[in-house]
């Protein structure tokens, strides 16, 4: 097991490479100059050059890639070119705000999706399974940013109940982002769910297990639902990642102060540094939480446990 993580943390080196390196050349690509954006319009062709030989911006591309690659080796994520701070700061300080509205939404996806999946496995082509597979559907097809618009609309400016934006009032603060992000998780869950438990309650064993005697509930939760937990755990993995990776467009809506919002305002300026320091943070919280899924399917299989041995 311990020598599968050191290969699965070595796997990161390669995907770290990759995404720093196509970030950097598509922001090489888009209009604009950051040290235009930085001296405003009204400044001198010189000085707009001077700048840019002080900022390595009149070096080769790749030569500008491979120093922010010595320096990020080294821990240096480099400087904001707007703001002059370090990037590991600034992003060190959006950071736990990303990460605990990822993890309130996906907590909310699971505690309702799963209970819904089981339910709607147990009691299939019912009015309840068909209801939650219609809420599903609705779930997966509703765009993030449409749910969040509307969750304001309703519950900020029409009922005046929870805050439109920010993150300074407490658990009120996070109720309406995690609903919106969570909503179109706890579909894809919960659709998973009930697909994995409509395969595993007709086994054999689950059969054996009824003919002994026990109660239905007892043959579901005990033995069905165990053995039908890798899929939902492989989605609430990719799940989990994308919430801390693409809740860019919903962290905009309510202008919380996590990293989505950060990359849009950096993407706007052009602060490459700030992009790329963004885009490590994520893809390594990424692969972390792939590594931990894989994990959890030797707890829940002592058959992949053995492959691991």
């Amino acid at each position: 097991m311990i020598r599968y993580m050191i290969k699965r943390l070595l796997a990161m080196i390669p995907v770290l490479i990759g995404i720093t390196f196509l970030v950097f050349m598509i922001m090489q690509l888009a209009p604009g100059d950051p040290a235009r954006l930085i001296l405003g319009e009204n400044a001198s062709p010189e000085e707009v050059k001077e700048l840019r030989e002080q900022m390595g911006l009149e070096d080769p591309v790749l030569v500008q890639y491979f120093r922010y690659m010595v320096n990020l080796c080294k821990g240096d994520m480099g400087k904001s070119y707007i703001t002059n701070r370090l990037v590991a700061s600034e992003v060190a300080a959006r950071f736990p705000y990303t990460l605990k509205l990822a993890l309130v939404s996906a907590a909310v996806s699971i505690l309702i999706a799963i209970p819904l999946g089981i339910i709607a496995a147990v009691k299939q082509n019912t009015i309840f399974d068909n209801t939650c597979m219609v809420l599903s559907l609705v779930g997966i097809s509703m765009p993030a940013f449409w749910m969040a618009l509307m969750l304001v609309l309703v519950f900020s400016l029409r009922l005046g109940w929870l805050p439109v934006q920010g993150a300074n009032m407490g658990w009120r603060s996070y109720v309406l982002p995690s609903i919106a992000i969570g909503f179109m998780n706890m579909a894809a869950i919960a659709r998973t769910t009930r697909s994995s438990m409509l395969e595993t309650i007709r086994q054999d064993y689950v059969r054996t297990a009824k003919s002994k005697g026990i109660s239905n509930a007892s043959a579901i939760l005990g033995h069905a639902f165990p053995n039908a937990l890798i899929p939902t755990v492989t989605v609430v993995g990719v799940q989990l990642g994308g919430l801390i990776g693409g809740a860019v467009l919903t962290e905009t809506v309510f202008a919380w102060p996590g990293l989505g919002r950060l990359i849009v305002q950096s993407v706007n300026a052009r602060d490459v540094p700030m992009i790329l320091g963004c885009m490590v943070v994520m893809s390594v919280s990424f692969s972390v939480i792939n590594l931990v899924v894989d994990l959890l399917y030797g707890l829940l299989d002592p058959r992949v446990k053995s492959m691991y041995a």
